[in-house]
């Protein structure tokens, strides 16, 4: 057989019996799932792609997101020629080779390390080549700094779950093939925002599932593991059952839910949010180092993501678990507020004003003000609210933890307005 026929034939057979994610690969911008504030019409890379005026770009995303599928997608919709270089098995030699063929052709390479990127640059910097770098890394680390000079950088977020459910949707669509809907919803929630992952699962599953309509059964055997129910009550009351775990200083309790929260596939950022405001809510003074821990945890999620970001959030919980309690922090606050719904706003006492500005003091702006560093031990007793409010009391420092020592100090300053416990 001659080789261009052989090639055609190995193409027509991969077409028909290769991975279905590489199958399904979208050929026109339309097809592409998600990235709408890049693809969407009027979006900044579309309009580039559209008007053919792309320079090289590097593309900046989790996996499963569309990196390679949209560096092809370009090469069909612009006049380029595409040649796809793995960084892996390519070397030096062969990113010469192809700058040599790109002096007779533009060509678009794509998955190149920093090894490799000196050897590319040359031929960037000429307009031979024009570079799409798909990187899952962040590219300020991964990509010379020359080169991404040289680059528009372009993120990609993961697929949310109506992005993935569509792409599942068009699978079965293509294959002549149905799923229930708790099927689909459940191998879009576990698929990370990874189209290939929910595809290579949906592939899995159809497998199993033989002539027969897709279930849940099928979908939870491809991917070893069990669905847990958990709908807009269960978010709401296992994430109840959560705080207050928490808050009754039970870590085995809050470590169980937080297992429960992350099995179902649970947002991290939102559970972090939530020991954020319970360190400040629950335990605040009493352990002010809670809030750095939940502050803390809440940017490792960020920073390094599920499921290695589980730990931190872990080691918060068991931390303001195990801490001592107290709400009179956050008590403090809304007994203020209702004092500021509920009673006149008083003037800001002359003293305490603003007294930085010319010709203030002729109004008595900071006019008898005692500077509290001037005093020996640092402290002055003097008004700082409106005759209106002085007086009442928001703070009451409970005997908990550090809060203890707090109430002893605020006790020896202002013997009038707190008294013993």
């Amino acid at each position: 057989m001659p080789p261009d026929l052989f090639t055609a034939a190995m193409r027509e057979r991969l077409a028909a019996t290769g991975p279905l994610a590489d199958r399904l690969r979208p050929r026109t911008l339309d097809q592409i799932a998600g990235q709408r504030h890049l693809l969407a019409p009027g979006a900044p890379l579309r309009t580039l792609i559209e008007a053919d005026r792309l320079s090289s770009v590097i593309l900046w995303g989790p996996p499963g997101t569309g990196k390679t599928t949209l560096a092809r997608v370009i090469a069909a919709t612009t006049e380029r020629s595409f040649e796809s270089l793995s960084a892996v098995s390519a070397g030096v030699k062969d990113v010469r080779e192809v700058s040599e063929r790109a002096r007779r052709q533009l060509a678009e390479v794509h998955r190149f390390n920093k090894a490799q990127q000196d050897a590319l640059l040359p031929s960037v910097e000429e307009g031979l080549l024009t570079l799409i770098g798909a990187t899952t890394e962040n590219p300020y680390f991964e990509v010379n700094a020359p080169l991404l000079s040289r680059s528009t950088l372009f993120r990609l977020e993961p697929l949310t779950s109506d992005d993935l459910v569509a792409v599942i949707r068009r699978a079965l669509e293509a294959e002549g093939r149905d799923a229930d809907a708790d099927a689909v919803a459940f191998l879009a929630d576990r698929a990370g925002g990874d189209a290939r992952s929910a595809l290579t699962g949906l592939e899995v599953a159809l497998a199993l599932a033989g002539e027969a309509t897709v279930t849940l059964a099928d979908v939870e055997n491809a991917l070893s593991t069990r669905a847990i129910r958990y709908g807009q009550d269960e978010h709401y009351d296992v994430v109840s059952a959560f705080i207050k775990s928490i808050r009754g200083s039970d870590p085995d309790a809050g470590l169980y839910w937080l297992a429960r929260m992350l099995a179902a596939g649970e947002d991290a950022r939102f559970i972090a949010r939530r020991l954020v405001i319970l360190a400040s809510e629950d335990i605040g003074m009493a352990d002010p180092m809670a809030l750095v821990v939940a502050d803390a945890a809440a940017r490792a999620v960020e920073f390094v993501g599920l499921p290695e970001a589980g730990l931190n959030l872990a080691q918060a919980v068991v931390h303001l678990a195990t801490a001592p309690k107290s709400n009179r922090s956050a008590a403090g606050l809304w007994a203020a507020q209702a004092d500021v719904r509920d009673r006149p706003a008083g003037e800001v006492p002359p003293h305490l004003r603003d007294a930085h500005y010319r010709s203030a003091a002729t109004l008595g702006h900071g006019v008898g003000y005692e500077y509290p560093h001037d005093a020996p031990d640092g402290f002055v007793a003097q008004a700082h609210r409106p005759a209106e409010v002085e007086g009442r009391v928001y703070y009451e420092p409970s005997t908990h933890g550090r809060e203890a020592s707090v109430g002893q100090r605020l006790r020896a300053l202002w013997p009038e307005r707190y008294s013993e416990p």
